[in-house]
């Protein structure tokens, strides 16, 4: 049985790949998005992620598709109580922001689709600076109250601002963040790495990082020469051009052979092992991407490799 681990301060048990669910309803049609959630549940997983703004971005559709199909899976499998799912609120086209009135409407529009009581773990999607926190963390903490939120989470926020809430619920006595969700992979460092990173650290916070594959580039399969039939193709390959890029891939591609395992299960394990990381996030269009993914939870590299990672990535 797969170890699960404790996300940051809270009471929720994880497994260490959390599972995105960007692709469903846009990538992923509903047969193959149930498919992929049966094949992650049954290798163990617990860990789902979505938005109520999943996958506005497609023409056709409105925001709310993703939560739709896994609302529509959990009511086939009758089960919600041993998962964890996660979503976010701030960019659906008909709830933007994160004024209270709107972080309370989206949140029952996103308990509507998903067709249960409770939010397990509800993020700020990206912050939006001209509310203040205190009308943001209050309207959480009213959500956490009236039962139809277990945890609150943010993602794509500053440091300072984090620092903020954090300060403000300690003081209060309100709901207090127990995870981030920042952008961080082996070929983007930056944006986590430092100051954000030392915030969720003293605050105990679990780190949940997206863009673990860096939108595909790390699972190898973009080489230069190579065309890769993709969404993502034209994001992922931009890191070919560059040193880091290349070095990463030339050392993930060393290491997976002395392992016998699959260059993205490498990448994530390296993600896995960073100290605020509790479980990196990355999503299978099909069942045949999974286990690649899945497989992070039994595979622990070495001292040794992950410095040989960190020197190539730096």
């Amino acid at each position: 049985m797969t170890s699960l681990r404790m996300l940051g301060s809270s009471d929720l048990e994880v497994f260490p790949l959390s599972l995105g669910g960007n692709v469903f309803g846009w990538t992923a049609d509903e047969a193959t998005s149930f498919a992929v959630l049966d094949a992650y549940t049954a290798a163990g997983g617990n860990f789902i992620d979505t938005a109520d703004s999943y996958s506005a971005w497609v023409e056709g559709n409105e925001g709310g598709e993703s939560e739709t199909v896994i609302g529509k899976w959990l009511a086939g499998r009758g089960r919600h109580d041993d998962l964890v799912i996660a979503t976010k609120v701030s960019q659906h086209p008909k709830f933007p922001g994160l004024t209270a009135a709107n972080i309370k409407a989206a949140a029952d529009a996103s308990l509507q689709r998903l067709g249960t009581d409770h939010i397990d773990l509800y993020y700020t999607h990206f912050d939006k600076t001209e509310v203040p926190v205190e009308e943001i963390i209050g309207a959480l903490d009213e959500l956490v109250r009236a039962g139809k939120v277990r945890h609150i989470a943010a993602s794509n926020i500053s440091a300072a601002r984090l620092q903020e809430s954090l300060d403000l619920s300690d003081r209060e006595g309100l709901a207090r963040y127990v995870a981030l969700q920042p952008h961080y992979n082996l070929v983007s460092r930056d944006t986590y790495e430092g100051e954000l990173e030392q915030v969720a650290s003293r605050a105990g916070l679990g780190a949940v990082p997206y863009y673990a594959l860096a939108a595909g580039f790390l699972t190898g399969k973009y080489r230069a020469g190579v065309t890769v039939d993709s969404p993502r193709a034209q994001g992922a390959g931009k890191h070919l051009e560059t040193e880091r890029g290349r070095a990463v891939l030339t050392a993930l591609d060393e290491i997976a052979q002395e392992h016998g395992a699959e260059i993205a299960t490498v990448a994530l394990a390296w993600l896995a092992a960073q100290p605020t990381v509790t479980a990196p996030i990355a999503s299978a269009r099909t069942v045949e991407q999974l286990p690649a993914l899945v497989a992070v939870a039994d595979l622990t590299l070495t001292e040794a490799e992950l410095r040989r990672l960190d020197r190539a990535s730096a």
